[in-house]
């Protein structure tokens, strides 16, 4: 009964990789099982070991760096303010380096000038080039390289 041992191991390492989240330990579980199952068909000792190190090599050199990139990317969908960033909005209330009002995406914003020498007019078109708190900070179309 081998194979009831190997999968006592992988339930150990899958209840291990549950609470530290490294994917270390999700990996092992997986080769404990790729053990599990040589045992099952009936193949000795050395042959189970090979094949933990095969499902362990398998995993950390494969599986992991593929995970881990993914992990690590933005997610494609900006959301709440940060979805504002980029977008086109309309003056109006005169924005200064200080003050002003725009209206972005249907909704009227506190806005301030990127640049604080500018002051840009009503009715001009301007840019968000970031949201601090409830303001937008723009920058004027025409202005952009």
């Amino acid at each position: 009964m081998p194979w009831f041992l190997w999968l006592l191991a992988a339930a150990a390492l899958g209840v291990a990789e549950f609470f530290t989240l490294t994917l270390v330990f999700g990996l092992l579980a997986g080769a404990a099982l790729v053990a599990a199952v040589v045992a099952g068909v009936g193949i000795g000792l050395l042959g189970q070991l090979v094949a933990l190190g095969a499902g362990v090599a398998a995993g950390l050199f494969l599986i992991r760096p593929v995970a881990l990139r993914h992990m690590a990317q933005q997610p494609l969908v900006r959301e709440g303010s940060d979805a504002l960033i980029g977008k086109r909005a309309e003056v109006m209330q005169e924005v200064t380096g200080t003050r002003g009002l725009i209206k972005l995406s249907g909704e009227e914003w506190s806005a301030r000038a990127l640049d604080e020498s500018l002051v840009i007019p009503v009715g001009a078109f301007v840019d968000v080039m970031e949201i601090e708190g409830a303001t937008a900070v723009v920058y004027p179309r025409e202005l952009l390289p």
